[in-house]
């Protein structure tokens, strides 16, 4: 069997057996087809460790048009893929070469961006006004902060899944996963609010302005069609959020996952265990948690410098 035909079967491997998101496979098949289309050969067992060594110095080297090269991250993400192909591989007990003989590079710590509380208020404060578009943005914004949501948790929410009188909701994230999240008592009045202005009977908690689509004419098919789904994208959630953020006058680059940041941060610098954070975020390990401890290094320095050796002589 062609190695193009076994990556086909890997993908589908992952959608059906692993539940991974159509978001990973592709990833996963842009890794793969970029390790073949470079490699070019015709079996697995062409898989050796002299071409992994010369696919990562040629990752490594690589140079955009711009002369910009792969960050160390990025070339990772390449050898997982490429690592997860051989498991798949040695499980079907097809020759290749062992995954367990190709390393993971090191790489940098990852930089995490969060806003500060006042950061977070000017944004949501941005949203304020008395139509259906600011009450849905605040609404969002509120929950983003609140639940420390995924874009695509967020957006996957449907409106009769919602209890605000518990406070609690659950989503489903990354494999298909489910955990319960907390509301604030301000995401639950910017929600009721919200809810309050919808006309429509769709499913979705957040939808595009039904006003907005009135204007179609229903001789327009096409026009009309698209209005039938009101539920917002992913990528209608990242413009909502980086429009705030500009209008607030935040200068640092905003996106929905920075209010996720924020979110864990507040919690951890607020004296939330790590543990606990874990379950919030929904992270399967707790080494993907720990990106955001050396975030309170500052706010651990201030506790020291306050309060330890205050019995010492000066």
């Amino acid at each position: 069997m062609g190695i193009g035909e076994l990556k086909t079967q890997f993908l589908e491997y992952l959608e059906i057996e692993r539940g991974r998101s159509q978001k990973t496979i592709e990833n996963y098949d842009r890794y793969l087809s970029n390790f073949l289309g470079w490699a070019k050969i015709d079996k697995s067992s062409d898989i050796t460790d002299g071409l992994i060594r010369n696919y990562r110095i040629f990752l490594n080297r690589y140079k955009y048009k711009n002369e910009k090269g792969l960050k160390k991250a990025t070339q990772s993400y390449y050898i997982i893929a490429l690592r997860s192909f051989l498991k798949y591989l040695a499980k079907r007990d097809i020759k290749t070469l062992q995954a367990e003989k190709i390393e993971i590079g090191k790489t940098p710590e990852r930089e995490v961006e969060f806003l500060e509380s006042d950061e977070v208020e000017r944004i949501i404060t941005a949203a304020s006004g008395a139509s259906f578009k600011a009450f849905r943005d605040q609404a969002i914004l509120e929950l983003l902060f609140s639940a420390g949501l995924r874009v695509s948790e967020l957006v996957g929410i449907n409106r009769d899944k919602l209890d605000l009188g518990s406070g609690e909701l659950s989503v489903r994230g990354k494999g298909e996963k489910i955990r319960v999240v907390f509301i604030s008592d301000s995401a639950k009045r910017a929600i009721r609010q919200y809810l309050d202005k919808r006309t429509d009977i769709d499913p979705a908690l957040f939808v595009r302005d039904v006003k907005g689509l009135e204007k179609f004419s229903a001789k327009d098919e096409k026009k009309k069609r698209d209005s039938d789904n009101l539920r917002l994208t992913p990528r209608s959630i990242q413009r909502i959020v980086k429009y705030y953020a500009v209008k607030a006058g935040i200068v640092k680059n905003v996106h929905p996952h920075t209010l996720r940041h924020s979110f864990a941060t507040d919690l951890l610098i607020n004296g939330a265990d790590i543990r606990s954070v874990q379950a919030m975020l929904g992270h399967s390990s707790i080494t993907t948690t720990q990106v955001y401890t050396h975030i309170t290094n500052k706010q651990l320095k201030e506790v020291h410098q306050a309060f330890h050796g205050r019995r010492r002589k000066k």
